[in-house]
């Protein structure tokens, strides 16, 4: 394409300018510089939410409230294992001292849930009530012994006392002894009658002997009843 020849000290001739020479100026829009973006109508919005259709929205889901993102992030926070070891330490001794706690309360009120293992179950609880129930020589023992042993010191240089003293000594440590063993086969029949001789425990008998041999006040679980209140 050829333009009009501008000739020296002749100005540019703007006529040349015409659609026939720029078939560009025939399209729309189209000017010279930066083409402005115009909003489409075409890609708004052409639907709308009523009222009556919010209320139509499930929004129950999983039928609790979504957790907010800083109770989200406190929960990855907190690991299932704690992993330092300070921490591990601290709330295990916490722990172990919570159930010591509860154990030692159970020894005095006789709470079956958190009594230790030996002194769990309807025929331990059975042995523990038998023996608090009754009066026995074996209970007896320590105080009468200390007594003893006090007495022969204060008359060692006096045979004719420390003999005498020495043989109701063994004889009360005898006596004792078959008290003991009576109160065992009593026990074990009274259990075998109540529960059924198949159903026994192991280490009933030896269970309500070491107990009969216990001053009342150190018993340990503490004595439920009272003097006479035998259990049927």
């Amino acid at each position: 394409m050829e333009g009009p020849e501008a000739g020296p000290g002749v100005g540019f001739d703007a006529s040349w300018l015409t659609h026939a020479n720029l078939p560009g100026l025939d399209y729309p829009g189209m000017v010279l510089g930066r083409k402005k973006d115009t909003p489409d109508d075409s890609l708004a919005p052409t639907s709308t939410i009523s009222a009556d259709d919010v209320g139509q929205i499930d929004v129950t889901g999983k039928g609790r409230p979504t957790p907010t993102r800083k109770e989200a992030e406190a929960k990855n926070r907190r690991p299932l294992v704690q992993s330092d070891p300070k921490i591990a330490k601290a709330e295990q001794r916490k722990a172990s001292s919570e159930a010591r706690t509860r154990m030692n309360e159970a020894m005095v009120t006789g709470d079956e849930r958190y009594l230790p293992l030996q002194h769990r179950g309807p025929q331990r609880r059975f042995i523990r009530d038998y023996i608090d129930a009754r009066w026995s020589i074996g209970e007896f023992f320590l105080p009468i012994a200390f007594i003893f042993v006090i007495g022969t010191l204060l008359v060692n240089n006096r045979p004719e006392f420390a003999f005498p003293l020495i043989i109701a000594l063994y004889s009360i440590v005898a006596i004792a002894i078959i008290d003991a063993v009576l109160v065992g086969r009593r026990v074990r029949k009274r259990l075998a009658g109540k529960f059924g001789e198949e159903k026994l425990q192991k280490g009933g008998v030896m269970y309500a002997v070491m107990r009969s041999f216990q001053m009342r006040p150190t018993r340990m679980p503490k004595p439920q009843v009272k003097r006479g209140e035998f259990p049927v």
